[in-house]
């Protein structure tokens, strides 16, 4: 269950920050957009299958290193990478306190997610803690937004 709620952490950073919205209709931004989608799409796909090993190792004491590395060091390329892709965005610009908040906030989210991967708890402590990191970002998202519409 945990493992899915990570997933979904990661999903849900994603789409609220940068996901259906288009990036400057340039050819450099567009550039940037895809580029910047190639180490967040990696991450993804290298958290699902570090999921499997955080899974057959629930009991341990501790997680093991590689799962831990590539679990944690993932949920940090991912939550960077999304950032990247928002700098894409016409937003990005036009709402630049927004994206300044929630820039800061995921360098925070992404070393918080490092500094577990040294600490390398038990599993379920881990994947508790990798979804309380998503949590950051995502509310500092909504919350900024909602302040935003109603100063408006």
């Amino acid at each position: 269950m945990i493992s899915v709620v990570v997933g979904f952490g990661a999903w849900w950073t994603y789409f609220d920050i940068t996901g259906h919205r288009q990036p400057r209709q340039t050819p450099a931004g567009t550039a940037r957009w895809e580029l910047a989608h190639l180490p967040l799409t990696a991450a993804v796909a290298a958290m699902g299958a570090a999921m499997v090993d955080l899974v057959e190792h629930s009991h341990a004491a501790r997680t093991p290193s590689a799962t831990a590395w590539v679990l944690c060091g993932g949920a940090a390329v991912v939550i960077t990478s999304t950032m990247l892709v928002a700098a894409t965005l016409p937003a990005w610009r036009a709402k630049r306190d927004l994206y300044r908040v929630l820039s800061r906030t995921c360098a925070a989210a992404a070393v918080g997610c490092l500094a577990l991967d040294a600490a390398r708890p038990a599993p379920p402590l881990l994947g508790l803690v990798l979804i309380a990191l998503f949590l950051i970002p995502w509310w500092a998202a909504v919350t900024c937004r909602l302040r935003h519409e109603e100063a408006q």
